[in-house]
């Protein structure tokens, strides 16, 4: 007889069993297990029902599930049509079932229908009519609890058509909460579902959670699918849910990630399907994939979901080398072994790999893997011919992967030989043996990517290429390329992304390299240019505004700024591709662009202030100190950020100019159609030196460069105040050297070498027409004051043309130099003091005697002791004459630092005092001689009176008058306009000529001292044509 096992389930209704509804009978599975003869199967049809039949209950209809017979110790069972084997069943005996066949090895299980749908639920009951629930499992108060609230569940559900099984699997507080599974082996109305459940959440005054399986299918690819292939996955209501279906992904680590709309991913929707058509597949869509529908009202939430899993056939990322990387032939024929090796990441593909090398001597000899927890290393040995008869015929190995789809990918090496006679470079630590002119490369360890280094074609090794990149920043790279694809919010995914990469960069050791700062600042910018992305500058997330944390993000842009990775913004610029600074700059302004920011923030290296800008009204931020006053036509939120250390890491191409404050930048959330004012005061890193002259910049994203283009200097009266036109990263440049005016340093050396060879001469003059022209005390006196006047302007002009040039002479020299132009300067001016009192007394007091022992010995005092009183206690006061304080290296003058600040005010303030006293003094003279046009007295007297008027017409020199436009060139700064120049042209013009004028005025223009000069002349002179011609000349 030939008889099998037969697992039948019955579907009972029971006619008299009390309802929830009053209405519907309930229903009960029953699964029969016969053993019988496969040829009375058909019998059961007729038999069964109406046997088994009575007048409680009936049996509806019963259906074959699982067929099953005895070999060998063994069960082998199959699933009838329409049937399967749970997941359970197959995860627990995964070797032993294939298709919809398994083999028990003893207990065999029971298939389930292909419409059999599974509910996980809780209920929150309130009142405490259930709290015996929570008591321990074995006291009788419990056992009562449960069974009166299954009974009371079972009421409900076992309405349904098809039930088969509820039970309650725990009980928790928060009031009572029991946790339940339902079972039921036909297809299920999700309404009938929805009413059922309202029903027993109106007698149970409760809330409910459901969660059904069965209800919605969800249609996968074949296993595994192609690397890099579209696939399409339909997920299919066999109802109108009245909803859109909901996609999650889990991977190994349990965690569900939502699946939307991106780059790799897009989902449409209809009725009662939804597709996800998955444009590129890869590791990252490898996992288990959800379908969920979701029906919620106030106290019933139920999910209908479906799960698959897709399993991708993964291509590897293959990096080849080879040891040695450059075989060396000692002569020519030798056969050298060779080892070539293959590393991939570790992952759960099973690679089939092969070894080719046409042009490889022999045979190539796989050898055995080596496994890590993160890469493979494949290797394989073979030989190299040293024939360098066909130099482009190179040795080349190939090692390709194939995966269980049979894609492949390849790699392939080429040895470049070192035969005899060719240069090489000798092996150096990690390097090996490498020819000249050629790159040796070898992968980083414990980090992500390649270290380089050149052999010249001099056979000296270059310096290290290291394109090393810590493997958490690597990591975040390539997750950051990832976070729009479509698996997770892009949102959620950025904030993920920035929330590791702020706890990375908190330890600026570990990312201390060129490379790794680059990476960092490469994740920047890839998030910065996701399209969608929006920033929460109150550094929240949230799922209701889907906003993301922009704490994360400030805390890596500040980190960045850390002044101990100073070193690692240095790189070589490529002309083609953007430094390290300004692609930060551009990516933390287009991420700023897109924040949403409501709050100051403050960092260690990056300050943030927001304000609002309101109609008829500007608003103000303050960052590190830079006052920025924003003002438009249009309402904006307007944000300023400030970043320390950025200045000295953006380019700066013009070299006349160097950066003298932090980076400023400003954004607003719209972009304004009308103008903007955007007025910035800069505190300057170091203070602007006189006639510097300043330019306020914003960078150029275009010229990659600082342009003045849009903004303005306010000028010299306060230094750091800029207004701009436009929104952007703006910046203050100072001139590395002051203002050199054209033709300045010309003008002056060769007005002080005339005025030198004009004092000399005057002096001699002095020492020839001495005798005859200090007949009267008055003429005395007048005569000792223009002696010390020219002999102090002589010295203190040859000390000025000494230092003419500070950087070709020592400190000390510059120092004493300043000290002697300093005590002249003054000395001349307390002598012109001294010229004009005696000339204010003679047109004061016109007949009075002057006493030349008092006076000249007053006049002596006030000359010299003054001015070296003066510069004594001023050296002393300036720390000793110190560099810097006392006098500047730079000019070899005395410090102007400002307004009434510097150590040139102790000459400022003498000289200026004196030329207004001699203003005064020339002006009473000139109004005396006016008065009184005739005097009698002695003829001498009257003719020294003619002398003295016409000296304080023509000496303007001898009085220090031209001075006066020396005031103006230290009130006007060259950087304030047209009128700076001139003043100091007109300044250098008078003053470096002081000399000559001297000579051509007090000499040559005084009649009593021009006589007294032909005279003497005369007497020594031949009697000659030439010199008669000459004196004629001279007598006009």
């Amino acid at each position: 007889m030939n008889k099998m096992w037969g697992f039948i389930f019955l579907y009972i209704l029971g006619l008299n069993i009390s309802q929830a509804t009053g209405e519907d009978p309930s229903t009960q599975m029953h699964y029969v297990k016969l053993r019988i003869d496969k040829n009375n199967i058909g019998r059961l049809n007729s038999w069964l029902p109406s046997n088994l039949s009575n007048s409680t209950w009936k049996v509806d209809e019963f259906q074959p599930t699982t067929t099953c017979k005895d070999m060998a110790g063994k069960r082998e069972c199959h699933c009838e049509v329409d049937h399967r084997w749970t997941d359970k069943v197959r995860q627990s005996n995964s070797k032993g079932c294939a298709g919809n066949t398994c083999t028990f090895p003893e207990k065999s299980h029971t298939c389930v229908s292909n419409s059999t749908v599974t509910l996980r639920g809780s209920i929150r009951i309130q009142g405490s009519g259930f709290h015996d629930c929570l008591r321990d499992e074995n006291s009788q108060e419990y056992q009562s609890c449960n069974t009166k609230l299954l009974n009371k569940m079972k009421e409900v559900y076992s309405t349904l058509k098809g039930f088969d099984f509820l039970n309650i699997t725990k009980y928790s507080f928060g009031s009572i909460v029991a946790d339940f599974g339902i079972t039921i082996s036909k297809s299920m109305s999700p309404d009938d579902l929805i009413q059922k459940s309202e029903n027993l959440i109106t007698a149970l005054n409760a809330t409910l959670n459901l969660e059904t399986k069965g209800v919605v299918s969800l249609t996968m690819p074949d296993n595994p699918v192609k690397y890099n292939s579209q696939q399409q996955l339909l997920c299919t209501s066999k109802e109108d849910l009245g909803t859109t279906a909901v996609w999650r992904q889990k991977k190994d680590d349990e965690k569900e990630y939502p699946i939307t709309n991106g780059t790799e991913a897009d989902i449409t929707f209809s009725t009662r399907l939804s597709t996800l058509t998955l444009k590129k597949i890869s590791a990252s869509w490898e996992g288990e994939y959800i379908c969920v529908f979701r029906q919620k009202n106030t106290s019933l939430d139920i999910t209908h979901s479906a799960r698959a899993v897709m399993d991708v056939a993964l291509l590897p990322n293959i990096f080849i080398t080879a040891v040695p990387e450059f075989p060396n032939c000692l002569k020519i024929g030798d056969v050298l072994r060779v080892r070539s090796k293959c590393l991939i990441r570790e992952d759960n593909e099973n690679y089939t790999v092969t070894w080719t090398g046409p042009t490889m001597e022999g045979k190539i000899n796989p050898l055995k893997a080596d496994y890590s927890s993160e890469e493979v290393v494949h290797q394989a040995e073979a030989a190299v011919t040293c024939n360098p008869s066909v130099p482009n015929l190179k040795p080349e190995i190939t090692c390709t992967f194939e995966n269980r789809l049979k894609q492949s990918r390849n790699a392939s090496f080429v040895f470049n030989i070192i035969y005899a006679g060719d240069g090489f470079c000798a092996a150096d630590g990690d390097w090996g043996e490498t020819k000249a002119n050629f790159t040796s490369v070898l992968q980083c360890k414990n980090a992500d990517g390649l270290r380089q280094r050149k052999c010249s074609i001099e056979c000296t090794w270059e310096p290290e290429e290291d394109n090393c990149v810590n493997n958490d920043v690597s990591s975040l790279l390539h997750s950051a390329h990832d976070v729009d694809i479509g698996l997770g919010s892009l949102n959620k995914n950025v904030a993920d992304v920035f929330d590791l990469l702020s706890n990375v960069t908190n330890n600026t050791m570990a990312i201390n390299t060129v490379s790794n700062v680059k990476a960092t600042v490469e994740v920047l910018h890839v998030l910065s240019d996701k399209q969608g992305l929006r920033l929460n500058g109150s550094g929240v997330y949230t799922s209701t505004d889907n906003l993301l944390s922009f704490q994360g993000f400030l805390e890596t842009s500040s980190n960045l700024m850390e002044k101990s990775l100073e070193n690692t913004w240095i790189e070589k610029k490529d002309d083609a591709n953007l430094s390290i600074a300004e692609t930060y700059i551009h990516s933390v302004e287009k991420l700023m662009k897109v924040s949403n920011i409501t709050a100051n923030n403050i960092q260690k290296n990056i300050e943030l202030a927001t304000c609002d800008k309101k109609q008829g009204s500007g608003c103000t931020n303050t960052a590190f100190g830079v006052t920025v006053d924003f003002d438009s036509s249009d309402n904006d939120s307007v944000a300023t950020a400030g970043f320390k250390e950025l200045q000295n890491y953006l380019p700066q191409s013009d070299e006349e100019y160097e950066v003298n404050s932090i980076v400023v930048m400003t954004t607003t959330q719209k972009n304004h159609s009308g103008s903007v004012v955007v007025k910035m005061n800069f505190p300057l890193i170091r203070p602007r030196p006189r006639n510097v002259k300043i330019k306020c910049v914003s960078w150029d994203y275009e010229k990659h460069q600082w342009s003045s283009r849009g903004c303005e200097w306010m000028g010299p009266d306060d230094d750091g105040h800029c207004v701009c036109s436009h929104l952007s990263s703006f910046a203050i440049l100072m001139a590395r050297y002051p203002i050199v005016l054209p033709g300045m340093s010309e003008l002056t050396i060769f007005g002080l070498s005339i005025s030198v060879i004009s004092l000399v001469v005057t002096l001699v003059i002095e020492v020839i027409v001495w005798r005859a022209v200090v007949k009267t005390s008055t003429r005395y006196l007048r005569h000792v004051a223009q002696v010390n006047i020219s002999l102090c302007l002589l010295v203190a002009d040859c000390c000025f043309l000494a230092s003419f040039k500070p950087e070709n002479i020592s400190e000390i020299w510059c120092k004493a130099l300043v000290m002697l132009k300093h005590f002249c300067y003054l000395s001349m001016f307390f002598w012109m003091f001294c010229l004009s009192s005696t000339l204010l007394h003679q047109a004061v007091f016109l007949f009075h005697k002057m006493s030349k022992k008092v006076y000249l010995r007053f006049y002596i005092i006030l000359g010299y002791a003054c001015p070296l009183l003066i510069v004594l206690i001023t050296f002393i006061a300036s720390s000793g004459g110190a560099e810097g304080v006392y006098f500047t290296k730079e000019s070899c003058w005395l410090v102007y630092s400002g307004f009434f600040s510097g150590s040139i005010h102790t000459f400022i303030i003498p000289v200026g005092t004196i030329v207004l006293i001699n203003v005064i003094s020339m002006g009473v003279v000139i109004m005396k001689l006016l008065d009184h046009p005739t005097n009698a007295g002695n003829p001498d007297d009257r003719s020294a009176t003619k002398s003295v008027m016409r000296t304080v017409i023509l000496l303007t020199p001898i009085f220090g008058v031209t001075w006066i436009f020396g005031f103006g060139v230290t009130i006007l700064d060259l950087s304030s306009g047209i009128a700076a120049p001139v003043v100091n042209y007109v300044f250098i013009l008078l003053n470096s000529f002081q000399g000559l004028f001297i000579l051509l005025t007090t000499y040559l223009g005084d009649n009593l001292s021009r006589q007294a000069l032909l005279n003497h002349l005369r007497k020594r002179a031949s009697v000659s044509d030439s010199s008669t011609t000459l004196d004629s000349k001279l007598s006009k």
